[in-house]
């Protein structure tokens, strides 16, 4: 055998050699990195949901879930809305000053980006209990005198106005959670998603 033919045998060795290796390191490092990304399952927990609140009656609520928790969409009457500023001495945190229960859009009276619609995550933030609802101003057992109407969760005793501040006197510590969202036309809401980067 010549060394022309030798050499000839050796680079083809290495060229066998090194396109055996590469494949073998992609096939090994494909899994890997798509070990690290997040499965459907986890992007569809976290993702935005859309909710069209066009056959929303007034004075009522929708629950709809969003990343495994209940979001409620309140519709307030003229009434209910009324009713908010009656109450501020009694309550927690009238002015949703704990900044981390709401997008800074919705630190106002209402807690909400429009007056008439409320939106907020079913959770009681004592324990995490799902409040119950009590939106008509009669007073019971639960709610005590001067009800305005709002929310009372059933584990502790924690109770929420129409706006889900918290009353005084709650175990619950703060209002509850509004997440961020935008609406996308007078009927169509995305919640988790509010453009801002939230």
């Amino acid at each position: 055998m010549s060394n022309n033919e030798i050499n000839r045998t050796r680079r083809n060795l290495i060229i066998a050699t090194a396109t055996v290796g590469g494949a073998g390191v992609v096939a090994a490092a494909v899994p890997f990195v798509a070990s690290m990304m997040p499965s459907a399952l986890a992007k569809g927990l976290g993702a935005p949901i859309e909710v069209d609140i066009g056959k929303l009656e007034s004075g009522a609520k929708l629950t709809v879930a969003w990343r495994g928790k209940p979001v409620w969409i309140i519709s307030r009457t003229k009434d209910m809305l009324q009713r908010l500023d009656k109450h501020d001495d009694r309550l927690t945190d009238p002015k949703s000053e704990v900044t981390s229960q709401q997008p800074d859009y919705c630190k106002n009276p209402t807690r909400s980006i429009k007056p008439e619609y409320m939106i907020a995550v079913g959770i009681c933030t004592h324990l995490g209990c799902s409040p119950s609802d009590k939106l008509k101003p009669e007073s019971d057992n639960e709610t005590g005198p001067n009800w305005d109407g709002g929310f009372y969760c059933p584990c502790h005793g924690s109770r929420f106005d129409l706006a889900t501040r918290v009353y005084k006197g709650s175990p619950a510590p703060t209002n509850l959670v509004v997440p961020p969202h935008k609406y996308l036309t007078d009927t169509m809401i995305r919640i988790g998603d509010d453009g801002k980067g939230a």
